[in-house]
């Protein structure tokens, strides 16, 4: 019975169906004709079950994440991040590109939500990149690539809902992705680089003396350092031991609320209203779906499910880092069906056992899933990011594509590849700061 439950997920998940809605529909699937002999499950064990599950402390740091996002997104708290990086690349030709990515992994490390950081960075963006001469596939694919920086840079909301399914530290889940999150943005600025290198509509700023570059960023950083101190507060808070996640996605929102209304004017109590509802709306639909999800986990265990793929995955090969190589096809092919959320809330309780049974540490497996999601997010058919740029940029899917895949397969393949089969360079880190083992 489990496999026609996993049929009705992906049916219902397919034809656009409620994520949560998805997820019940299986699990009623399970509870009515799963077990042995077909009798089913109690529910009055399963939805204790649920709740108990969900009364996580960590689990608030995903609404007080998300609201602070919104708020940065239109506190106008990003434009200021903006023009500092432009003082240092804003002479090289796609050094507008270079600006876009640091700017979207630094404000994506702070909100943690791809589709926030494409809004807001690409709202600033765009009207640059025309003005400079880019082409708008080219810039539309680059801001979809650069937005989801923000999936791997922690805090993010993905790396929380994975630690709090596998029970594994947070912060020890954050630490395996800075290392893949600084080298994707570095591949991604040196490939914008190369691609423009000999477009000679792109606008080139004239190349500034020492002299004027330094009054520039003395300038633009005074009117910057709000902006730049939000990612030290928080994330030196995390890093440095001082605040759990929970503490200091509470502790951005407070900040970013000042900083928005009086110091850069962005934001009015009703705007911040209106931020607030959304986030509240956003923030349910997620605590719905982790507490069906929760239901949902205990019933693959119950049915054994790790165990029969695991089983499938033998029958394949024994080596763990050819089973390694299905996973992320896996978890690549479910990225091109649904969003990074939900492919980490269907697929962990599945894999998690797998991993643990083959011997490879649940954290550098929590990298893995990071890249993953991210790289989904821009794979079609769903590619729910590329379509978002090509609507926010104003450039037909067919102008993105052709650059969306050279960066997808010059930046974050091989990224992919050495966060998944070589794990010390993931677990640095984490082993260095947590004294998680190799």
């Amino acid at each position: 019975m489990i496999y026609v439950a996993l049929v009705i997920l992906i049916v219902t998940l397919v034809i656009g169906v409620p994520v949560p809605v998805s997820f019940m529909a299986s699990c009623a699937w399970l509870i009515f004709f799963g077990g042995p002999d077909m009798s089913g499950y109690q529910a009055t064990q399963l939805l204790p079950y649920g709740f108990t599950q969900m009364n996580s402390v960590s689990l608030i740091a995903i609404a007080m994440f998300i609201l602070a996002g919104g708020i940065m997104e239109r506190g106008r708290i990003a434009e200021k991040l903006i023009d500092m990086v432009d003082v240092f690349v804003g002479h090289i030709r796609g050094g507008l590109g270079i600006v876009g990515t640091v700017s979207c992994a630094v404000f994506g490390s702070i909100c943690g939500a791809a589709c926030a950081t494409l809004s807001c960075i690409g709202a600033i963006m765009f009207p640059r990149f025309k003005q400079g001469g880019y082409p708008m596939g080219h810039a539309c694919a680059l801001m979809a690539n650069a937005a989801l920086l923000g999936l791997l840079i922690p805090p993010n909301a993905t790396l929380i809902i994975f630690a709090w399914i596998s029970g594994i530290s947070v912060l020890a889940c954050f630490l395996s992705t800075i290392g893949p999150g600084i080298v994707t943005t570095i591949l991604l600025s040196l490939l914008n680089v190369w691609m423009l290198r000999d477009n000679k509509q792109v606008f080139v700023a004239t190349k500034r003396t020492g002299a004027e570059r330094w009054k520039m960023f003395r300038d633009r950083g005074r009117l910057a350092i709000p902006a730049l101190f939000m990612p030290v507060m928080v994330l030196g808070g995390i890093y440095g031991g001082i605040m759990t996640t929970t503490e200091a996605s509470a502790l951005a929102v407070l900040y970013c609320i000042p900083i928005g209304l009086y110091v850069y004017k962005g934001l009015n109590w009703r705007t911040l209203y209106s931020i607030v509802v959304e986030s509240a709306i956003t923030t349910g639909v997620i605590m719905v779906m982790l507490y069906s999800v929760s239901m949902l986990s205990r019933l693959y265990i119950l049915e054994d499910l790790p165990g029969k793929v695991l089983y499938l995955f033998y029958s394949i090969s024994t080596n763990k880092w050819v089973i390694m190589f299905m996973i992320n096809v896996f978890l690549v092919l479910m990225g091109m069906l649904m969003d990074d959320i939900s492919v980490v809330v269907l697929t962990t309780p599945i894999l998690l056992p797998i991993i643990t049974e083959l011997g490879i540490n649940p954290v550098h497996y929590a990298a893995v899933v990071g890249v993953n999601t991210a790289l989904g997010c821009i794979t079609p058919p769903a590619a729910p990011t590329l379509y978002l740029s090509g609507r926010v940029g104003g450039a037909p899917i067919n102008e993105i594509m052709g650059p969306a895949i050279k960066f997808m397969v010059f930046c974050w393949i091989p990224v992919l590849l050495v966060t998944a089969y070589i794990p010390k360079l993931v677990l640095f880190l984490p082993h260095i700061i947590l004294d998680v083992p190799w």
